[in-house]
């Protein structure tokens, strides 16, 4: 085999056409297979056998500490309503630059946090932040005043920068569990204090219960999670092989620890990136909102204190059945993108409702509020083709950055859409949403039309005269553009 990347000039990149003069640098999962003597065969049943170790191995933790992840940043909405705003003196708009303040520790460390993840071993560095970022959690517990939660919701931003784009795909369905957990121990935890009185303040009961949840999680994490195939010492060395082996088909290797510039100017010049940015943007400005005040904004339809705890449950089970909805459905019919829109459009109905009807309806306004829970199935759908149809390592952290950047971004000027003076109706805020889900509705769109239109290019380049797949050619760190049997996912 060659050892030099090629690459062709044409709309399509071709690996055939042409030898740059530079060194292959390959992905790991080739020396998995030099260093093997004996030929490397899987068939179906092994395959199964295979998945079957993997997914007991590595699903419960990844939902476990995914769940928890968004349990932590929700805290602070179910503490708005237990007694913090009072207890630390927040004043005029202080709690809406506390929801803001998490993103801009996170947008700071954006991006050192991902070439971090690409130098350092993955799961051992995102577990030692996960660990870190559960103590400090529980350090909520002992905040007095304004300036010190900030100071920790700046460095819990920070530490989820090292966090969220680690998980390229996210087991989303998890925060559906994780709101409807939040909800029942943080109304569990008000009916005890009311009850039998508590000498430490239900909401710091709430912080310490979550914080250090997510450092033990953090522990089993560091002890099962591999940083790739190669070092999961839970399968055999042949089984770690065949592994690899696996996911050969999907042209993307399994990592590349080496910098390289020409995937990050492909990277900025794709318009597929742009459409990301966008959608994450748009997407997280009513994320941000509704993850810091979905509990003042049950209150404002009439509802008290603790019984919005309650009636926040709801919103998890309708984003869980939701995205298991929408998983099964794409599964078995495909397009999972015009689906997602499916799910993007009940959201914005929620939302009308929500503007729409009288403030004595508030079980009206309480159903809008629930179906905006659909929007997620927007998010994992343009989340998840990061990781399928996004290769060339680099490229794909450095498109999971800025991602994330939109994200921290859309995040960051949420919560002042949520301003004190319309607590009763958060009219501006609802009307932002709505604007909001239709713009990512026509990104999805976008996204869809683009990638019909390269897969037909690809399809051209791979049937002219001459055309040749290499040998190994999925390990060699190829980008998606440059490799022509790369097949983008709809």
């Amino acid at each position: 085999m060659s050892n030099e990347r090629v690459v062709s000039d044409g709309p399509v990149q071709s690996v055939q056409s042409g030898i740059v003069g530079r060194k292959l640098d390959a992905d790991e999962a080739l020396k998995a297979f030099s260093d093997s003597a004996e030929s490397v065969i899987l068939d179906e049943a092994t395959e199964r056998r295979l998945l079957r170790r993997i997914d007991m191995m590595l699903m419960p933790i990844l939902f476990l500490v995914y769940g928890l992840n968004f349990l932590d940043k929700t805290t602070l909405s179910y503490a708005s309503v237990m007694g913090i705003q009072k207890d630390i003196r927040l004043e005029g708009s202080n709690y809406q630059w506390l929801g803001s303040m998490f993103y801009f520790g996170y947008l700071g460390w954006e991006y050192p946090a991902a070439r971090l993840l690409q130098r350092l071993p993955l799961a051992k560095y995102s577990a030692v932040c996960i660990i870190l970022w559960g103590l400090a959690v529980s350090c909520f517990a002992t905040v007095e005043n304004f300036s010190g939660a900030v100071a920790l919701r700046f460095f819990l931003g920070l530490l989820e920068a090292s966090v969220s784009p680690g998980w390229v795909l996210s087991p989303l369905s998890a925060n559906g569990i994780a709101q409807i957990l939040g909800g029942l121990v943080a109304y569990g935890i008000v009916e005890g204090s009311e009850l039998h009185g508590f000498t430490i303040k239900p909401w710091k009961i709430m912080f310490l219960f979550t914080g250090l949840l997510t450092v033990v999680a953090g522990l089993v994490f560091l002890a099962i999670v591999p940083d790739n195939q190669l070092n999961a010492w839970w399968l055999s060395k042949g089984d770690r092989v065949l592994a690899i082996e696996r996911v050969r088909s999907n042209q993307q290797g399994i990592g590349n620890k080496h910098f390289k510039a020409y995937q990050l100017r492909e990277a900025l010049l794709d318009p597929i990136t742009w459409a990301f940015v966008f959608f994450s943007l748009v997407s997280d400005i009513p994320n941000g909102g509704l993850t810091n005040f979905f509990s003042s904004l049950i209150e404002s339809f009439g509802f008290s204190a603790k019984q919005s705890l309650l009636h926040g449950v709801p919103a998890g089970a309708v984003w869980f059945v939701g995205l298991v909805a929408w998983g099964y459905i794409t599964q078995r019919f495909g397009n999972r993108l015009l689906w997602s829109v499916v799910g993007m459009t009940i959201a914005t109905l929620g939302s009308i409702l929500n503007v729409a009807l009288p403030l004595s309806n508030r079980s009206g306004r309480l159903v809008g509020y629930y179906l905006t829970s659909t929007n997620v199935i927007g998010d994992i759908a343009v989340v998840s083709l990061i990781s399928s149809n996004v290769a060339g390592y680099t490229k794909k952290t450095t498109i999971a950055a800025l991602f994330f950047i939109a994200y921290c971004v859309g995040n960051i000027i949420s919560p002042q859409t949520f301003r004190p003076k319309d607590a009763l109706h958060y009219t501006p805020a609802e009307i932002t949403l709505v604007v909001c889900y239709g713009l990512g509705i026509l990104d999805i769109l976008f996204i869809f039309w683009y990638y019909r239109k390269q897969n037909s290019k690809k399809i051209d380049a791979r049937a002219r005269p001459g055309y040749r797949k290499l040998e190994n050619q999925e390990w060699l760190d190829l980008t998606d553009r440059e490799n022509p049997e790369f097949m983008y996912e709809l």
